[in-house]
């Protein structure tokens, strides 16, 4: 059977695991696989344009409108068809097809998984912003639509495929790396640079996801994630630091039994298991596993002093009524400016905890964001206010260099 797939997002780090995944397994079989329709990127039109081209793709859109004419020159005599904007993708979302593997960093991914969403169509969950900031507004659509939600991070992948009857379910465990700076001098991070904050040891990521790796931003996001994806209330996430990322996610069960998914630390294995589910049927080369030669696994608690971004989500998941938006819209403009050397590396969580303690989701609407318009306002009063938390973070470092 020919899986029809799209890609949104498929410039970046997990969309061409994707599409590296689709290469291998149809290059093995005798007829394709896999049928790629839309892919998606925010800028990039020489790499959209060659994955367009090498997939067969029928639609390839470019999100940023002024590189419009550039792909259409590209793709011109190719018969593939061209579009541009970001209503243009959320209509290529809207395509009917069997998978549409959400890998948008942030929440400018969020309109497209809502739409793949509404159209019925299954979704590979690589973009955990979507879940983060409408996690019960995806979960109604889903239900109403009879659309299949399926984990692609690493991390809740492993869970799902490990996750037995959800209602025997104890407790779950993510695991981290620790990053770059596991083991730096807390006195140092204020002033480490966006390149070592990139540098992670164990992956390869895009810039921003790689500095929320550091920063354990990005495991505080999958804790939110993950609550709302399994229904599990944060006192019984647990967050372990694991440097080898072998063990990706553990599910402990009332029983005492704990099952986990072990594997390298490859984003094409939970790709290759989101992309054929509920069947396990894909090859992939990824490096096999060898617990002889590997010796050992190691595991630890998070320190809350160098990573406080754990307890700033079990923060907002208790707060509610919006923290999570807030939380991620701030470290999104956070992130932002660390990159551009605008501010220092732990302001970035400062940042994040003073953007929770101002309450923004509670003044902004009564209760939970009950639709998409709510979550992108709210997200937009946010990051005009973590402006100027910015301008404050940069001024309290030049005094302390003073």
């Amino acid at each position: 059977m020919t899986i029809r797939i799209s890609i949104m997002g498929s410039t970046g780090s997990v969309g061409r695991s994707a599409l590296s995944v689709i290469e291998h397994a149809n290059a093995l079989s005798d007829a394709p696989v896999f049928v790629v329709d839309a892919l998606t990127a925010h800028r990039d039109v020489e790499s959209l344009a060659k994955q367009a081209i090498a997939f067969d793709a029928k639609l390839a859109v470019v999100a940023d409108e002024s590189r419009y004419e550039q792909l259409k020159t590209r793709l011109s005599g190719t018969g593939i068809e061209v579009a541009a904007g970001p209503e243009a993708v959320s209509d290529a979302a809207s395509r009917p097809v069997d998978r549409v593997v959400a890998a948008i960093v942030g929440i400018a991914g969020l309109r497209s998984t809502y739409e793949a969403l509404k159209a019925g169509n299954s979704v590979a969950l690589a973009n955990k912003e979507s879940m983060v900031c409408a996690g019960p507004i995806l979960g109604r659509l889903a239900s109403e639509t009879g659309a299949e939600i399926v984990p692609t991070d690493s991390e809740h992948n492993a869970m799902f495929q490990v996750m037995e009857r959800r209602e025997d379910v104890e407790r779950l465990v993510l695991t981290a790396s620790g990053g770059p700076f596991l083991n730096t001098p807390l006195g140092r991070l204020h002033s480490v640079t966006p390149d070592e904050a990139c540098d992670h040891p164990r992956w390869s990521m895009g810039r921003k996801i790689s500095v929320d790796s550091a920063t354990f931003m990005n495991k505080a996001l999958e804790l939110i994630e993950a609550a709302y994806l399994f229904d599990m209330p944060q006192e019984r996430i647990d967050v372990l630091v694991h440097p080898q990322s072998i063990v990706h996610s553990l599910v402990t069960y009332r029983d005492g039994s704990v099952l986990a998914q072990l594997g390298s630390p490859d984003m094409k294995t939970p790709i290759a298991h989101a992309l054929s589910w509920p069947e396990r049927r894909l090859p992939t080369d990824v490096a096999r596993l060898n617990l002889v030669e590997l010796g050992r696994l190691d595991f630890a608690a998070v320190d809350d002093v160098r990573f406080p971004a754990i307890r700033l989500a079990r923060q907002a998941l208790d707060s509610g009524a919006g923290a999570a938006i807030v939380m991620n819209a701030a470290n999104e403009c956070a992130v932002d400016a660390f990159l551009e050397e605008q501010c220092g590396f732990t302001d970035i969580s400062w940042i994040v905890s003073r953007a929770l303690e101002a309450g923004l989701h509670s003044t902004s609407a009564a209760g939970e964001p009950a639709c998409l318009d709510d979550v992108i306002a709210l997200d937009r009063d946010v990051r005009t206010v973590t402006q100027s938390l910015i301008e404050k973070a940069a001024s309290r470092t030049r005094s302390e260099v003073q």
